[in-house]
């Protein structure tokens, strides 16, 4: 065997098919409804850690970059700015932490992660990049089991203008012309 088949067969077992159904989630759509509205406390205590983090490596990475600019002869302001503006992200990794706001949470993790980069200092961006995005995408997959489990049972009433979930036609609308 070449090596991409004995890389590929230790992934892939030979001769058996990927299971393509998703998981059931079998909780019902207020259990859902309360998953989303708060995150849980795995979620809390890793924000409540990386929030002291990101702090100091904002200080860390600022005073690395003002101290570059000053050895370069540039300017220190626009960097001693970045410092304020990081340690700013990461009081409001903080404060969604303590609020237990997932989706926010995972967005200032990232955008944290992604300023650190934009300095340089990949090695400290990447695991925030890596924490906000599993928020992300945690988010977003209790959200598509919320819609599977609305799916499944009775639809609540149509809200200011979204759109029905329980297969009727959208009302009509003066803007709208139907294919003809």
């Amino acid at each position: 065997m070449s090596r991409w088949e004995r890389f590929k067969y230790t992934i892939v077992q030979p001769g058996t098919e990927p299971d393509r159904s998703i998981a059931a989630d079998e909780r019902s759509v207020e259990e859902l409804e309360d998953v989303i509205a708060r995150s849980d406390d795995k979620e809390r205590t890793i924000g409540l850690v990386a929030a002291p983090l990101a702090a100091l490596i904002a200080l860390l990475v600022g005073g690395a970059s003002v101290n570059y600019a000053k050895t370069h002869h540039l300017s220190t302001t626009l960097y001693s700015e970045l410092t304020y503006m990081l340690l700013a992200l990461s009081v409001l990794i903080l404060v969604t932490s303590l609020l237990r706001k997932r989706l926010f949470q995972g967005i200032t993790l990232a955008l944290f992660g992604l300023a650190v980069f934009n300095l340089k200092a990949w090695g400290f961006g990447f695991p925030f990049v890596l924490a906000g995005a599993w928020y992300l995408v945690r988010a977003y997959r209790l959200q598509q089991a919320l819609k599977r489990a609305d799916a499944g049972g009775s639809s609540p009433p149509n809200r200011g203008g979204q759109r029905p979930t329980n297969g009727s036609r959208p009302r009509s609308n003066k803007r709208y012309t139907p294919p003809t």
